[in-house]
């Protein structure tokens, strides 16, 4: 007879969302079920399933009360949230962003988020999901830096994702920003290509910005003149 817990992990991998209730049904306490193997890394059900894009299963496992006071997290901190991202499962981190914002700002061992994750990875549909749903906005998303100082955009620009770096700067990243070791998202493009792409891109950001500025400025420089009663011109 093979274990619940081993059962219950080949249901979620099969996808097989109606046996994945019956054994939960039976064994209510294998909710989280974290796999102690040596490459498990303790990932829970929901891990499981976000990792490999479950939709059905993942509702399911949030419905039971997976995610009831705080999200689950694995050995390295990561969220379920975190995976589906990284993977690029679109309609489960949509699911999982739009009932927890908050966890979208969660950062594991290595400061990395959901955002990075995806940025990283080159899922822009995804970074365009989290930024939508990311708790306080896209600017404080994007603020956000791991271990080693890197952005959403470094991580973008390392793997050459242009869609993602075009995304990113619309939203407000900062592309001078610099990680520890004095390094913009620039220096770490990973093809001349993606350079030069980024520049043009950041000179366009910049165009706006001053254009921005200027319209400003004429509005408010703007003076209305208005006569007096019975001070009409001759």
């Amino acid at each position: 007879m093979i274990e619940p817990s081993l059962r219950l992990r080949r249901a979620i991998r099969a996808n097989d969302p109606l046996l994945v209730k019956r054994i939960l049904r039976s064994h209510p306490h294998l909710l989280h079920n974290p796999d102690h193997s040596v490459m498990g890394d303790a990932n829970s059900s929901l891990h499981l399933a976000a990792s490999l894009g479950h939709l059905a299963i993942c509702k399911i496992l949030v419905e039971l009360g997976h995610e009831d006071g705080t999200p689950a997290l694995n050995d390295p901190h990561q969220t379920a949230l975190m995976q589906a991202a990284a993977a690029g499962h679109t309609e489960v981190v949509h699911f999982l962003a739009e009932r927890d914002p908050v966890s979208i700002l969660r950062q594991d061992v290595r400061g990395r988020d959901a955002i990075m994750e995806a940025s990283l990875n080159g899922h822009d549909t995804v970074v365009q999901i989290l930024l939508t749903f990311a708790s306080g906005g896209a600017a404080a998303a994007l603020a956000q830096a791991d271990v080693d100082g890197n952005t959403a955009l470094h991580f973008a620009s390392s793997n050459g994702n242009l869609l993602v770096l075009r995304t990113l700067l619309a939203a407000g990243a900062d592309a001078g920003r610099k990680n520890v070791w004095n390094w913009t998202a620039e220096a770490y493009s990973a093809t001349v290509q993606a350079e030069v792409y980024l520049k043009g891109l950041v000179a366009d950001v910049e165009r706006r910005k001053m254009a921005r500025r200027e319209e400003t400025g004429k509005k408010g420089g703007a003076v209305r003149m208005v006569e007096k009663d019975g001070e009409m011109g001759d």
